[in-house]
């Protein structure tokens, strides 16, 4: 199979991102969403079903990952109306390496094409591009491209927009170690010092809360190495639409859904209720 160029789904991505998709029905609801209950602070997304969407479509796996660029553009403006602060997108894990060589090129030459054309658009909406995961593995040129985004972003405050590359959770958990290691050798943290806050702050996250939201789309009934540390207390979202046709009517389906349970971190609800509302004002 020949190596797919990147003018061959670019006429695919002409729309922009945040050319609004927001109506006066779509702010009434974000108005709702916020009234109602609190919001997560931090989304985190499997974004899964783009070959399968493909396939039911009778297209290429490659046409599936152009059409959920369309995804991410409408969750992302969603996410930042609404006031969300941090959103991470799992976009490429370090298995999906195993993939054939003609799909990984072509994901490659799609992040470039998307990242540099949208930069612009992504720093005029205060939103500031953070990566993580093994980016010393991606392509030099999906790493300039990627740098670049990031240096211009860097001071930007409405959302943070982290794209996970070349990531998983044991990756992450192991670099961790290794450093806090490196740190027990050099003599600046003794064993007996090490505790799970310590651990949190050698994690490529330590500078964002764990999500409090994860959505898997698909409906697959696992988390696929994705965040496992931050991921000890969130609530999990699984919905059978395929990434490509997940949009921010689906979001605002997750959140309220997120609003509607009863987070307890161990407690009893009896527990949360007392601390809520003491003796004296009930």
């Amino acid at each position: 199979m020949a190596l797919i160029k990147i003018n061959d789904f670019s006429s695919a991505l002409k729309p922009h991102w945040f050319a609004s998709r927001t109506n006066d029905e779509d702010k009434r609801l974000q108005a709702e969403l916020i009234a109602s209950c609190e919001l997560p602070r931090h989304i985190a997304i499997i974004m899964d079903g783009n070959g399968r969407w493909a396939r039911l479509k009778g297209k290429s796996r490659i046409d599936g990952h152009v059409a959920g660029v369309e995804s991410v553009k409408d969750v992302v403006e969603a996410c930042s109306q609404l006031g969300i602060q941090y959103l991470t997108l799992f976009t490429f894990s370090t298995e999906n390496w195993k993939r054939p060589a003609t799909e990984i090129s072509a994901l490659m030459q799609l992040l470039v094409r998307v990242i540099s054309r949208e930069s612009r658009k992504l720093h005029d909406s205060n939103i500031r591009l953070n990566i993580i995961g093994e980016i010393n593995r991606l392509p030099e040129k999906v790493r300039t491209v990627l740098e670049k985004t990031i240096e211009l972003t860097k001071n930007n405050n409405k959302l943070v927009l982290n794209l996970a590359l070349s990531y998983s959770g044991q990756w992450d958990i192991a670099q961790a170690c290794q450093a806090l290691a490196y740190d027990v050798k050099a003599g600046k943290v003794e064993p007996q010092n090490v505790t799970e806050e310590l651990v949190a702050a050698y994690l490529s996250t330590a500078s964002m809360p764990d999500p409090e939201l994860l959505i898997r789309t698909s409906g697959e009934f696992r988390i696929s190495n994705f965040m496992l540390w931050q991921s000890a207390y969130s609530e999990i979202y699984i919905t059978n639409t395929y990434w490509p046709d997940f949009r921010r009517t689906q979001l605002y389906n997750a959140i309220r859904e997120f609003q509607s349970r009863e987070r307890r971190f161990g407690q009893t609800s009896e527990q949360l209720l007392t601390k809520q509302f003491p003796a004296n004002t009930r």
